[in-house]
């Protein structure tokens, strides 16, 4: 696995894992509306990510990024893959920040934006060539966004993962893979397509029917 991925991954792994035993650090640092928006307090947009609600939250999010992040570092290089990684993670939760500013109690954790940047970016590039657990990496990437956006229309008082994110940083993978190789992404459009389509609909519910914000 490249250094750099690492890096991240054990970053992620020693500030989520500070978080799990400090409540302070969790509250200073997770995603949370009202500080953001109010106190502007704007490196809860990235520190938010590096925080993980428990060990599976964490685990999952990580392996997500272990099996998708080979791809996005073939094509685009470590620089791209860093853009890709930062760029998801901040307009997915500039997303949240837009549909839940009304709610200034509204608190998230997770890397979810920045995993779902990078799973669309390596799909938009090599959809078959990715498996996880025996399924192909375009249909594990539909079933990801189809569990968060249940999660996220469907809200648990116990969960407060960055569900929302999804959307912004699945839209920050796509748009760059296009802008990078885009005959490669438009050949893959019908794989894209597939696993849009939960988050097409999370679209209509937050855009059209408004259930969110």
């Amino acid at each position: 696995m490249n250094i750099v991925v690492l890096i991240i991954m054990a970053v992620t792994c020693i500030f989520s894992y500070m978080g799990l035993n400090n409540t302070s650090l969790f509250e200073k640092y997770k995603f949370n509306v009202g500080a953001i928006a109010n106190r502007k307090e704007y490196i809860r947009l990235i520190s938010s990510a590096f925080l993980h609600a428990d060990f599976m939250h964490l685990f999952f999010n990580m392996l997500s990024l272990y099996f998708f992040q080979g791809v996005v570092i073939h094509f685009f290089g470590e620089i791209g893959f860093l853009i890709v990684y930062f760029g998801s993670m901040i307009l997915g939760n500039l997303f949240s920040l837009q549909i839940y500013k009304k709610q200034p109690w509204y608190s998230a954790i997770g890397a979810s934006g920045a995993v779902s940047g990078i799973i669309f970016a390596s799909i938009a590039m090599a959809p078959n060539e990715i498996s996880v657990n025996f399924l192909p990496g375009w249909l594990f990437g539909t079933l990801y966004f189809g569990y968060s956006v249940y999660m996220m229309l469907n809200p648990k008082q116990w969960d407060n993962l960055g569900h929302a994110a999804h959307l912004g940083g699945a839209f920050f993978g796509l748009v760059y893979s296009i802008v990078m190789h885009p005959q490669l992404a438009m050949s893959n459009m019908l794989f894209l397509g597939v696993m849009s389509l939960p988050l097409i609909y999370l679209g209509y519910q937050i855009f059209v029917r408004k259930r969110i914000g």
